[in-house]
């Protein structure tokens, strides 16, 4: 038979029921800062269900505060879509950037392989009409020695003339009194004459210039101003 009283044990029983209630409080307000480990009983139970986002959980106790946690959750998700949208538009521009060097690189090969190809055949061209010349040269030695040569090789000079024509290939052959221009003649020599100090007396040998570009100065002698007689 116990010793305890009815008092007694009725008291117990209110001890234990104001424990038990103490410790559910304690178990909710711990579930409230996320202390209680998910996993454990009706913590766990919980953490199945949709976690609510930051400014949700903020606006249980501040509302201002919740708004502004919005507000930066809201321009977040902004930049994290902005930065997304300019690597996109990064990764379009690089792959253009190599398809355009790409093509550059084609475009100068097969600009190069045309202007090798003209070369060519300007070049022909000018050599198969530069061997008649040859011909009628080797034609004009041919004749006997006592022949005059002189028509033969006057028609082959002319004839040549008309090529180096086609070719815009002019001749730099100052008159005497001309100016010396240095850019297109080669002074050889200053000598006493009657020309102006300055200017063309003779010409030791004609120059050539194509399409205003001087491919070689014309030789000449200068006079300095001052004649012997």
């Amino acid at each position: 038979m116990s010793d305890e009283s009815p008092e007694s044990r009725a008291a117990a029983s209110d001890a234990e029921n104001a424990e038990a209630e103490h410790e559910s409080v304690d178990t909710d307000a711990a579930a409230a800062n996320g202390e209680v480990d998910p996993d454990s009983g009706a913590a766990g139970a919980a953490a199945d269900e949709e976690i609510p986002d930051v400014a949700s959980r903020v606006a249980d106790y501040d509302d201002d505060l919740a708004d502004e946690v919005a507000a930066l959750e809201s321009r977040v998700a902004e930049a994290e879509s902005d930065l997304e949208a300019k690597a996109e538009r990064v990764e379009e521009l690089e792959s253009a950037l190599k398809r355009s060097k790409a093509d550059f690189k084609n475009y100068k090969k097969r600009a190069k392989k045309r202007e090798d190809e003209i070369r060519e055949r300007a070049t022909e061209d000018f050599v198969g009409r530069v061997v008649s010349v040859r011909d009628n040269l080797v034609r004009a030695l041919d004749q006997d020695e006592d022949a005059d040569i002189r028509p033969g090789i006057e028609s082959t000079l002319e004839e040549f003339d008309r090529i180096l024509e086609d070719e815009n290939v002019t001749t730099i052959d100052p008159e005497p009194g001309e100016a010396v221009d240095p850019m297109r003649h080669e002074v050889m020599m200053r000598v006493d004459d009657e020309q102006p100090e300055g200017t063309v007396v003779d010409v030791y040998q004609p120059g050539y210039e194509m399409a205003g570009s001087v491919l070689r100065e014309a030789q000449v002698t200068v006079s300095t101003g001052e004649s012997d007689f």
